[in-house]
């Protein structure tokens, strides 16, 4: 991974110069849908709510369509790209306006909290192929970030804040509440796109909530949370117990034992957890863990 703090040039290009470098045609391995409606452009920069003390984040920048408008309301954005054929747009950027920092590679091989300055919000339209682990990644890993505005597949954003119970709820939707709070969810027809994808779009905007569970509780939950709904078909006592947890291995009588401390069934499935419940089970089954290697 390589970035470039491009020196003041005097002004952005603007949308009418034809000096630019060719606009790349979109390639399927990068999962590229290009959002080019220019009303929906701004609408989703708008509900960004992104301001001048703020340090954003972007993940397949391409040409800087988005990157533009957020740069303009921003203080510093963070572009990953990993296609390098639209570096030079992005470098030709960076030279206009030194507060856009250009970062060669794949974001998820990056170690997102050696970035200066830190980000404090995302702002991108997001590959479907990278969008759940990029996201999860940052909840769990860059406390830096408070705030995510984010274009996904419109199945992905039902997931995020699913209820429970309903077959949208998964590991990701425990995941996503446990240390973040849903503001606004906006569709975004599949005409808005170059090319067209093949299934509608959401644009999603969540912020961390105060009381987000410390890193290593929510680690924990996020550890069991994923080998449930693995198998949530099964009860959690058939599901959990026999794994390696807290430093310890959980029997399934461990597992019944908690979920009738919290008054739930003993054949409890994980999609019946709602996401503050999951944080009580597992701290439960920590304490079990303790207890046993004490």
């Amino acid at each position: 991974m390589s970035s470039s703090r491009g020196p003041s040039a005097g002004g952005r290009p603007g949308a009418g110069d034809h000096s630019r470098p060719p606009r790349p045609h979109a390639l399927r391995r990068y999962g590229q849908n290009h959002l080019v409606d220019k009303n929906i452009l701004h609408a989703i920069v708008d509900q960004a709510g992104v301001g001048p003390d703020d340090v954003v984040l972007e993940v397949g920048a391409a040409g800087g369509l988005l990157t533009r408008p957020v740069l303009e309301r921003a203080g510093v954005v963070h572009v990953f790209e990993i296609d390098r054929r639209w570096l030079p747009r992005l470098h030709e950027l960076a030279a206009a306006d030194p507060r856009l920092l250009v970062h060669e590679g794949d974001a998820l091989k990056a170690d997102l909290r050696e970035l200066d300055p830190l980000p404090s919000a995302m702002v991108a339209n997001l590959a479907y192929n990278i969008a759940i682990p990029l996201l999860m990644t940052t909840i769990a890993g860059l406390p830096s970030l408070r705030r995510w505005a984010v274009m996904v597949q419109r199945e992905l954003g039902e997931r995020l804040f699913a209820r429970p119970s309903t077959k949208a709820y998964s590991a990701v939707s425990v995941q996503t509440q446990l240390a973040c709070r849903l503001e606004k969810v906006r569709p975004v027809p599949a005409s808005a796109f170059r090319p067209r994808p093949r299934v509608e779009s959401s644009f999603v905007t969540f912020t961390r909530a105060d009381e987000a569970p410390p890193a290593e509780e929510y680690a924990s939950v996020v550890h069991l949370v994923r080998l449930a709904f693995g198998q949530r078909r099964k009860t959690l006592s058939n599901s959990l117990g026999g794994v390696a947890h807290a430093g310890a291995t959980l029997g399934r009588e461990d597992v019944r034992a908690a979920l009738r401390d919290l008054g739930l069934g003993e054949s409890a499935r994980p999609e019946e957890l709602t996401p503050p419940q999951w944080l009580q089970f597992a701290a439960a089954l920590d304490g079990q863990g303790r207890e046993e290697t004490a």
